[in-house]
């Protein structure tokens, strides 16, 4: 006769994170993220409130498919708790967000060895339910400081100088003009921080890159096959 056992604590949090992630999925992935739309408190990167420390491992996850499937803005969470410590209000009627924290307990020698040794201790799960800043009321997150010109890489900015590519920043967006060969990038102090940046400044300079790489190739493709256009199109990645 079979016997049947309830459902642990710990297998409900892992079935509650689970079935989030798979409605993630399912949903799909939606629209990508500039990464000069910078507020300061970027959902990717979820941080609790009261310890500023940031979520890590599937916590991270959660948190951000819970952060894209609301639409939320800030990465800050906390228990209702802590916010209601620091004079906020998770408004009536909000869900909040299942997370979950690992500890280690430490086991008694007596329970582990013959030999009186105590053993490596056990990890055991706890969940907690957090809520985002935008389902709390009364809170005032600090002013969000924009980027300083001082964060710039020295180094990086050298090499693209040296490269003598004319650079535009002021622009609504990133992108570069092929019929201008020049560049154009949204203010510095816009992004969220110096790699994402200069990451985004060497993807507009490798397209640069790309493109004199084609007209060359096709220059000698034509040089050496001058009656053969289509082929030189094809070998150089040209339209035709």
């Amino acid at each position: 006769m079979s016997r049947s056992h309830p459902a642990t604590p710990r297998a409900d949090v892992y079935s509650r994170i689970t079935t989030e992630i798979v409605s993630a999925i399912e949903a799909g992935a939606g629209d990508w993220r500039m990464p000069w739309h910078h507020d300061g408190a970027a959902t990717t990167r979820p941080q609790n409130v009261t310890s500023r420390r940031r979520y890590r491992g599937v916590n991270v996850l959660a948190l951000w498919i819970a952060a894209e499937a609301s639409s939320y803005s800030s990465g800050l969470w906390g228990t209702y708790r802590q916010w209601a410590a620091l004079g906020g209000q998770v408004r009536k009627g909000e869900r909040g967000t299942t997370v979950v924290f690992w500890k280690q307990a430490a086991s008694r020698a007596d329970d582990d060895h013959d030999d009186g040794e105590a053993g490596p201790g056990r990890m055991f799960a706890r969940a907690f339910t957090v809520f985002n800043l935008a389902q709390v009321e009364g809170y005032e997150p600090a002013p969000v400081a924009v980027l300083p010109e001082s964060e710039r890489f020295e180094h990086a900015e050298a090499f693209v100088a040296a490269l003598k590519i004319p650079i535009t920043e002021g622009a609504y967006d990133a992108h570069y003009r092929i019929d201008l060969d020049h560049i154009f990038m949204p203010i510095f102090a816009s992004f969220r921080d110096p790699s994402a940046q200069m990451g985004t400044l060497l993807h507009e300079v490798c397209n640069i890159a790309s493109v004199l790489i084609s007209r060359t190739v096709y220059g000698l493709c034509a040089l050496l096959l001058p009656n053969h256009r289509m082929a030189c199109c094809a070998i150089s990645g040209r339209e035709s």
